[in-house]
């Protein structure tokens, strides 16, 4: 009897909790789901990883004849309104404050890799940079022609001069002390 009562006493007793271990001082603890064996990656994941991972090459035949294209394209994704496979048709569905703080957050980031002096970076924001402005011109319903003609007709203009001459109705209604 007295070993039947002993079972049933160790049966109860409460199991001390599992402890994770820590294999070197630093590191942090390892999840009880994730195996302690390191397993091996499949090579067709250790390819598209390093094919995306590629440092940036450049075409040398880049010009601005492609942001004519993107606009048309942006604006075929406008036509099209299929939110569920275009990223364009998506953010212009959400409207034009949602286009704009884009823009604006691509801005933010160019600015900050431009200013760390980070060329790579500075060269792939500058890209987000022109594709959401191309977006918010096709939501605003501007062509990038009506673009190069404005700046068509500034060039040769001191900033300066163009500055100066713009209407004072023009900064009233810009509601800004920040334009001279």
């Amino acid at each position: 009897m007295a070993k039947a009562t002993k079972k049933k006493a160790a049966a109860k007793a409460p199991k001390a909790a599992k402890t994770v271990k820590v294999a070197k001082l630093g590191k942090l603890p390892v999840p009880k789901n994730i195996p302690a064996k390191k397993t091996r990656i499949p090579k067709a994941v250790l390819k598209a990883e390093a094919a995306h991972l590629k440092p940036l090459v450049l075409p040398e035949d880049g010009d601005a004849a492609v942001l004519d294209r993107l606009w048309a394209t942006i604006e075929s994704r406008r036509l099209s309104g299929d939110a569920a496979t275009s990223h364009s048709a998506r953010l212009i569905a959400r409207g034009t404050p949602k286009v704009a703080q884009k823009l604006g957050e691509e801005a933010v980031e160019l600015v900050i890799e431009a200013v760390a002096r980070n060329r790579a970076a500075t060269i792939s924001e500058s890209a987000d940079v022109l594709y959401h402005l191309m977006l918010l011109l096709v939501d605003a319903g501007i062509t990038p022609g009506e673009v190069w003609a404005e700046l068509r007709r500034r060039e040769g203009i001191s900033g300066i001069a163009e500055k100066a001459a713009r209407p004072k109705a023009l900064l009233a209604i810009a509601q800004t002390t920040k334009l001279p």
